[in-house]
């Protein structure tokens, strides 16, 4: 399931994945690092939400 960050829009779709950040494409929302942030505004994982 897609997720979208709350602040800025971005979608994280786990079918692309986010290859510039190192992210292969498959991942699932649930199995990103900790650490990983909004590409666009920084924000952490628990901006994001179920995209509709």
């Amino acid at each position: 399931m897609k997720k979208v960050c709350v602040v800025c829009g971005w979608e994280y779709d786990p079918e692309v994945g986010y290859p510039e950040g190192g992210i292969e494409p498959g991942t699932a929302f649930e199995d990103l690092p900790e650490d990983f942030v909004c590409p666009l505004c920084g924000v952490g994982l628990d901006q994001f939400e179920d995209a509709e």
